[in-house]
Parts: C-alpha cells; sequence; structure tokens
C-alpha cells in the first residue's frame, strides 16, 4: 500500500493506549485498529483532524506516502468507481 499510517509512532510518542485514543477519537477500536494496520479504504477529514486534534500533531505524522513496489502508477487510482489518470490532471 503507498499510504503508510504511522498512527502507532505518535501513540508511542505520546504514551497513549489505543482503546484511549479511540474513546477521544470517537471511533471503535475496532476501526481504529483497521486504521492503524493499514486495513482501511480511506479515513474521513473529520476523523484525520481528531487524530491530529488528541495527538496534537500535523496529517503528515499519521502519514506517509511510499512508491508502489509493484509498479502500478497511471490510471490506478480508485476515487469511488472514478478512475483517475495524472494524465487527465491539470498541470
Amino acid at each position: 500500500m503507498p499510504i503508510v499510517v504511522e498512527i502507532d509512532v505518535m501513540l508511542a510518542r505520546r504514551k497513549m493506549p489505543v482503546g484511549v485514543l479511540a474513546e477521544r477519537i470517537g471511533i471503535t477500536p475496532a476501526n481504529l485498529a483497521a486504521l492503524k494496520n493499514g486495513r482501511a479504504r480511506g479515513v474521513r477529514f473529520s476523523t484525520l483532524t481528531a487524530l491530529c486534534e488528541v495527538l496534537e500533531c500535523q496529517p503528515g505524522d499519521l502519514l506517509r506516502w511510499e512508491p508502489d513496489a509493484s509498479g502500478a502508477q497511471e490510471g490506478d487510482a480508485d476515487a469511488g468507481g472514478l478512475e483517475v489518470s495524472r494524465a487527465s490532471l491539470p498541470g
């Protein structure tokens, strides 16, 4: 997965248990586990905002992009059934 979720890093820095974080941001521990283990298909901005507020960090402290090792690139993004190609983006 090209987006790496590093919630565990921030939890360790803040010495905060996963259950406490889940309670403070208002999601179930199971949903938080799916997010932090990279099994979630996406994250709502409201959840990302809550994570940043509680952990006192920036989104970039929680999410990191890594190139896809499989080499898949153009036209492989899934945007709710809409395929987005880099060639179709402005700039």
